[in-house]
């Protein structure tokens, strides 16, 4: 049996708890925000992920967001219902995909921003202890902990 001591010790230390807590309760803060604008933050991620000089085909969107190609396509789905973008056959290469924003796409990400923008601030403001910046770089840091 496992005893009670390390299951504290895992509550209190685990890296993996503790970043998955954070994103959920950062997630939730987003998701409200941005419900008037008719957007969840991972709706808001994956269009300005598309928001691009070209539009990018899935692996470098899926790789930036995290997600496997399967969890792409279906976030992908009512977003192209709701004509915020377009999933287009590549001219050079017909097996791939492109995914580009519409018009409507980019209305969304114009409304969505200041709001993003705002939220951002106010967390920064409600922990001046923090050093955001250093924050997302040691993140940053943990996700190349994957590929290297």
């Amino acid at each position: 049996m496992v005893p009670f001591a390390t299951t504290l010790e895992v509550r209190d230390c685990c890296l993996c708890l503790h970043a998955q807590r954070s994103a959920r309760a950062l997630a939730r803060r987003f998701d409200e925000v941005l419900r008037p604008v008719g957007l969840t933050n991972q709706q808001f991620s994956l269009l300005m992920a598309l928001n691009r000089p070209e539009p990018p085909t899935m692996a470098p969107v899926a790789e930036l967001l995290g997600l496997d190609r399967t969890t792409l396509t279906a976030a992908l789905k009512p977003l192209e219902r709701r004509k915020l973008l377009l999933i287009e056959t590549d001219k050079v290469d017909r097996r791939s995909r492109r995914l580009r924003l519409t018009d409507a796409g980019h209305a969304a990400l114009l409304k969505a921003l200041p709001i993003w923008t705002r939220t951002h601030a106010e967390i920064g403001a409600a922990h001046p202890d923090i050093d955001m910046d250093q924050l997302r770089a040691w993140l940053r840091q943990l996700v190349s902990c994957d590929t290297d």
